[in-house]
């Protein structure tokens, strides 16, 4: 068979479809960005971990660069003042999220806060946040709450004092903050130190969290979602499923407990699921169970993780640099002596452990890329074009990490946040653009005040209460401070530290 004309045919379509799109790309004045390769476009940049190679691209582009990913158009942003227009400004075109394929299984994706696409849905699922879970009162009213899963933690670390075991500190936060969140949403905790059932929540949060943020050919190429030829749809359709089923289980024990429901209700002391099912019971509410459980999910997922991984780090980061420890366990012992308990009013007169909490932020922010957003409109920025349904990422890493900005970026100096031993001006809640670790606008992260409590509450206990040494005679340099990529940066080797009793 002559293979000649069908190649020149392909080969003279695939310079006309270049010729169109160099055109195209000239005259809407995209922003710079490397060449991309033929139909694959820049998929092979990406490499294994983007945060890093997206910060490669800008120091050789600019702040703001445009890829072509296979068929989707990608702008990174990765400076204070550009992000500030994206997320702040002119949020208004770029509040909306770009979906990958792993956020749709069971439909997730329709009816989630993290990534709804309707408006109004967004704007009724972040109403019932800001309303019922993440008020002032309500938190303030589950102080004691945070104050008896905190002491939980420490009796199990001091457990393991007696037993002469070393901690996973990770998952041992990640227990705390499960049944943080279950006691508050359900009465009831979900996990024990000692049991499966919180590996298992935990392998599941981190499934969705892997799988959502890892490159994948379904979402350059959307007409090969119904192949799914990295399997990632299914994979993370295996964690929602398992999660659903956690919550599905627990709403219909209290629906066929109706006797305790009532009696809650009467007494005034219902807990979130109480109040979520009112909302959904009441007349011409916007909101059904599907949505609840969703809801429950995205909450718990973001509840859960962000808060056990950066507690992690900073242990990490503190073992790593046995200077700043001693440090931060010097202030501790000058402001509360040795025997009393932290509690969450005392964390106001602990500056360094702020800052402490603050430069692990910078340095292993929870979403590096944050998560994508989507203009949709065309939109003008710095005279470059960003056209509608444009994925856009907004690179922390990048920006918590440039030098003009921070003087040995690379280096954990909690110092920095302070001024005369005082803590310098709050950039962390989304207003001073240089440290955003939570995000900005209208999609800042709601849950960034619970999230906020409970790692200084647990990192100022633990340091506390507590000497650490690392495992196995293990020396501070030899840490293998490393980390895997997903929607948020977990540990390549997770933290395990041998608690001393002081």
């Amino acid at each position: 068979m002559d293979y000649t004309t069908p190649l020149i045919l392909l080969s003279t379509l695939w310079l006309l479809l270049l010729t169109i799109s160099t055109l195209t790309r000239s005259r809407r004045r995209l922003p710079p960005g490397p060449r991309p390769y033929p139909v694959i476009g820049n998929i092979p940049q990406l490499g294994a971990k983007p945060h890093l190679s997206l910060t490669s691209l800008a120091k050789s582009h600019g702040p703001i660069i445009s890829l072509q990913l296979g068929r989707t158009t990608t702008v990174v942003i990765s400076s204070p003042a550009l992000a500030q227009k994206v997320l702040q400004k002119q949020d208004q075109a770029f509040y909306m999220r770009a979906v990958p394929d792993a956020a749709r299984p069971l439909g997730h994706n329709r009816v989630s806060i993290v990534w709804a696409q309707s408006p109004a849905k967004f704007r009724s699922l972040r109403k019932l946040c800001n309303s019922q879970l993440f008020t002032a009162q309500r938190l303030d009213a589950s102080q004691e709450l945070r104050r008896l899963k905190v002491q939980q933690l420490l009796d199990y670390v001091d457990r393991s004092c007696d037993d002469r075991l070393a901690v996973e500190i990770g998952a041992a936060a990640f227990t705390t903050s499960l049944n943080l969140l279950s006691t508050t949403f359900f009465s009831t905790d979900l996990a024990s130190y000692s049991s499966d059932e919180s590996h298992e929540f935990k392998d599941f949060v981190w499934g969705i969290m892997e799988e959502t943020g890892k490159p994948n050919v379904s979402d350059f190429f959307p007409a090969l979602r119904f192949v799914d030829p990295q399997r990632v749809f299914r994979r993370a359709r295996v964690c929602f499923e398992g999660m659903l089923r956690h919550f599905d289980r627990l709403i219909d024990q209290r629906l066929n407990n109706s006797e305790r429901t009532e009696k809650k209700r009467e007494s005034d002391r219902e807990d979130v699921l109480d109040a979520m099912l009112r909302i959904v019971d009441e007349e011409g509410s916007e909101l059904d169970r599907n949505h609840m459980i969703h809801l429950l999910l995205d909450l718990f997922i973001a509840g859960t993780d962000t808060t056990s991984s950066t507690l992690e780090w900073a242990m990490a980061e503190l073992l790593h640099n046995p200077a700043k420890l001693e440090k931060a366990k010097g202030e501790l012992v000058q402001v509360m002596g040795t025997n009393s308990s932290i509690e969450e009013s005392d964390i106001a007169s602990l500056p360094y452990i702020q800052a402490v909490v603050k430069e692990t932020l910078r340095l292993h922010p929870p979403a590096p890329l944050l998560l994508p957003h989507k203009a949709m409109m065309d939109v003008e920025i710095d005279g470059y074009t960003i056209p509608e349904n444009t994925r856009v990422l907004v690179n922390l890493w990048a920006i918590h990490r440039d030098e003009k900005l921070w003087p040995e970026p690379d280096s954990f100096l909690p110092e920095r946040f302070l001024d005369d031993g005082k803590l310098s001006v709050d950039l962390i809640k989304g207003h001073g653009f240089e440290l955003l670790p939570f995000g900005a606008g209208r999609r800042i992260c709601p849950g960034m005040p619970l999230a906020h409590r409970m790692v200084h509450l647990m990192l100022a206990s633990l340091l506390h209460k507590f000497d650490w040494k690392l495992e196995n005679g293990m020396m501070a340099e030899d840490m293998d401070m490393g980390d895997k990529f997903g929607i948020t940066l977990q540990k390549t080797v997770p933290l395990r530290a041998v608690p001393l009793r002081i």
